[in-house]
Parts: C-alpha cells; sequence; structure tokens
C-alpha cells in the first residue's frame, strides 16, 4: 500500500491531532517522508470534502470547512454557537499575539478579561500553553485545533493579516 495511502488511514482513525514523527515511527518510514506525503495528501485534499489541518507540530484530518453546514445538519449539532462580540475581540487579541496572559489581553482591551477567557477555554478554542517563568507564574494561552475549525482555517498562517495602519488612517 502506498505510504499517502496509510497515513491517512492512521489519520483517519487517530483520536487526536498527531505529530509525523508518530506517524514515521509506526510506519517505520523516515520523517522526511512522512511529510512528504502528507503536502501530497494536503494538496489532493483541496478538491475533496477532507482537509489536513497542521498546528504546533501536529496535523490531523478535519472535514472542510465549506461542509461545515451539511455535517452539522447531518450531525444534528444547533448552530447557537455563536461568540459576543468580546469574546470575538478576545479570540482575536489571543489568535495574532499568542502565547499571551490575561494581563496583556487585559491591558489591550482596557478590561477585565477573566469570564471572556474562561467562555473560550470552555468552547475549545483557547487553552493553556504554559505558563510565564515570573512572580505569580501566569498562565499563558494560545488557540485550539477547535479554533482552527470554527473558522476554517487549515494553519495559523491562513490568518488574514492584520491592517495596523486602518486606525491611524481613520483618525486623520
Amino acid at each position: 500500500m502506498e505510504l499517502t495511502s496509510l497515513i491517512e488511514s492512521l489519520l483517519f482513525v487517530a483520536d487526536a491531532p498527531v505529530t509525523p514523527a508518530q506517524l514515521a515511527a509506526a510506519l517505520d518510514v523516515e520523517p522526511k517522508a512522512v511529510e512528504t506525503a502528507l503536502d501530497q495528501l494536503a494538496v489532493d485534499y483541496q478538491r475533496r470534502g477532507l482537509r489536513l489541518q497542521r498546528k504546533g507540530g501536529r496535523v490531523q484530518l478535519v472535514t472542510a470547512p465549506e461542509a461545515a453546514p451539511a455535517v452539522e445538519r447531518f450531525l444534528g449539532l444547533e448552530l447557537n454557537s455563536k461568540l459576543s462580540p468580546a469574546a470575538l475581540e478576545t479570540l482575536a487579541i489571543v489568535a495574532y499575539r499568542q502565547p499571551v496572559t490575561r494581563a496583556q489581553v487585559e491591558a489591550i482591551r482596557g478590561v477585565n478579561s477573566d469570564g471572556v477567557l474562561r467562555t473560550l477555554i470552555n468552547k475549545g478554542l483557547i487553552e493553556e500553553v504554559g505558563r510565564l517563568e515570573q512572580a505569580g507564574r501566569p498562565i499563558v494561552y494560545g488557540t485550539t485545533f477547535e479554533f482552527l475549525q470554527y473558522f476554517g482555517l487549515q494553519d495559523l498562517r491562513e490568518l488574514p493579516p492584520l491592517d495596523l495602519d486602518a486606525k491611524d488612517t481613520q483618525s486623520a
């Protein structure tokens, strides 16, 4: 059986994102061969209902974002997972500034963000990715694979670029 087909099978049965090294070990092949096969799968999936999603050196098989309405209908999922403006604002800060602490989020937003961060964690869109080595050892947050799925992204590099000059242009 072809390496890409074997990798596809492993990704299909994996219950969590995996590293290319885990795939290489399971198949007894070089990690470089796995990366090449993953790149080929990603290209192949562009024309199909699946996508390869990558984050933090891990990869997983997900449905195409365009298929979300049909998948949600098929699975009987409710579409009540809309985010409040405060949650979207906080999520944007975490997504673009990650890794980021609560204090850093609050410095940008100008308001207490405990509740919003808790909501985003409960929805699985952000997670604790570490702690700073300083007084109080504050939690550092980052986005999750679920964040990528929620917004139909395959990789964080697909986030739209920030237009930092827009604010300056509006006030001029």
